[in-house]
């Protein structure tokens, strides 16, 4: 969610209602409620503003005064057919969040929070704008020397977040407690040993089970997630490109609806692996992103400044990051013939596993995510892709289109995907 961007979220999300469609208790009414209780005194909203599709809106006060702002974002929680990410919790989760690490911490990583109305509930946030995503900037003009500095920052933001963050749970918890948050252990990179040994049964289902080797190293993936030891921080729950907003003052981390104390690893695995909006991403290790990351983690977390320790941690996070996205394999089995997904599930599993070889951790496992990719690249003729000749941040929904391969398909027809400018 972005509230300073207009940049697309998940392509698979659904979209917040309209503002027409909001409840009464959601009306400006509600608004101007929530807004003198963040302000301890009156307040007179001009308007509205819906930052659509998200369920954000941008108000704009009337005559502030000193010591307030314009503009305010209110966010509330989502209300859609599909009943995703809709639970109330996520924005009280948000709340508690966002005041633990700036009146905590004093972190200036996020918005700051200015009010809770726990029954919307509602929250009021500072208003981040004018700022452009991460997301919607490499969109506009990929991965360059213009573009490399805001990457690194992203991956700094990410490692700065977890250094304040380890070993504070305690007063984080304390937070969630007052606010009636619900810390949410697995959710998006952060998957649950459940989602991921479902989305390896079905793979298995179709072919590719898990045996020798590969099922010591999922253990030992599943392991490591589940007991993060030092790595144990905080993390949004989706620090995806789309996240990050930038501007003048610095980049900022946003939506903390999913926030939690987990592995800090799987976090940073977006670094690695494609998020929703991509084919393919930088390689985090020859642009220094990877560097950026570890620098200020170990700040305070020594251990990711050990190859070793460090390594395993990213190739278990990137790896089971490609394995819950890998457990919408039924749904994309379903659509038709050239849909963008089947290019981007092959690329994340092929992505994942070239984190783990890259720090030589996890063998086995990183083997089969190939031969999974490789029986998918067999089923989905369309999306025989040499991604890696594919330019760094390559749009999901960029066109493509045929080119040579060489490597053919059994029926000795040449099927490879190069992107059309």
């Amino acid at each position: 969610m972005s509230p300073a961007d207009t940049g697309p979220e998940d392509p698979d999300s659904d979209p917040a209602p309209p503002l027409s469609a909001l409840s009464p208790g959601r009306s400006r009414a509600a608004v101007t409620r929530l807004l003198s209780r963040a302000f301890e005194g009156p307040v007179v909203v001009e308007s509205c503003e819906q930052l659509a599709p998200w369920a954000v809106l941008r108000a704009r006060l009337a005559d502030p005064g000193p010591g307030r702002p314009s503009t305010v974002i209110v966010k509330w929680a989502r209300d859609n057919a599909a009943g995703r990410r809709t639970e109330p919790d996520r924005i009280r989760t948000e709340f508690a969040a966002l005041c633990f690490l700036a009146r905590d911490l004093r972190l200036s990583l996020a918005s700051r929070p200015l009010a809770l109305d726990p029954a919307g509930p509602m929250i009021a946030l500072e208003d981040l704008g004018p700022r452009h995503s991460l997301e919607t900037v490499l969109r506009e003009r990929g991965a360059g020397d213009a573009t490399i500095p805001h990457l690194i920052a992203f991956a700094e933001a990410l490692g700065r977040l977890n250094a304040a963050t380890a070993g504070e749970a305690a007063r984080f918890r304390e937070r969630m407690r007052e606010a009636g948050g619900v810390e949410r252990g697995s959710e998006g990179e952060a998957p649950s040993e459940r989602t991921v040994r479902a989305a390896v049964a079905f793979a298995a289902s179709m072919g590719a089970g898990v045996t020798g080797a590969a099922e010591a190293d999922l253990a030992a993936a599943l392991e490591e997630l589940a007991d993060p030891g030092p790595f144990l921080a905080l993390t949004n729950g989706d620090s995806g490109m789309n996240n990050f907003l930038l501007g003048d003052t610095g980049g900022r981390l946003i939506d903390f609806e999913a926030a939690g104390f987990r592995h800090a690893l799987t976090s940073a695995s977006n670094l690695h692996v494609p998020g929703p909006p991509w084919i393919t991403v930088a390689d985090p290790v020859a642009l220094g992103l990877e560097d950026a990351y570890r620098t200020a983690l170990g700040s305070t977390v020594p251990q990711a400044l050990d190859d070793r320790r460090f390594g395993f941690g990213m190739a278990a996070a990137s790896l089971a990051h490609a394995l819950q996205r890998l457990g919408r394999l039924p749904v994309l089995l379903r659509r038709a013939p050239g849909d963008a997904s089947h290019r981007q599930m092959i690329s994340t599993l092929e992505a994942a596993a070239r984190a783990a070889e890259t720090h030589r951790a996890l063998p086995g496992l990183a083997g089969w995510a190939r031969r999974v990719a490789d029986m998918l690249r067999s089923r989905w003729r369309h999306a025989d892709a040499d991604f890696t000749a594919c330019p760094a941040f390559t749009p999901r929904d960029r066109h493509l289109g045929p080119a040579p391969r060489d490597r053919p398909h059994s029926d000795g027809l040449p099927a490879v995907l190069y992107v059309v400018a």
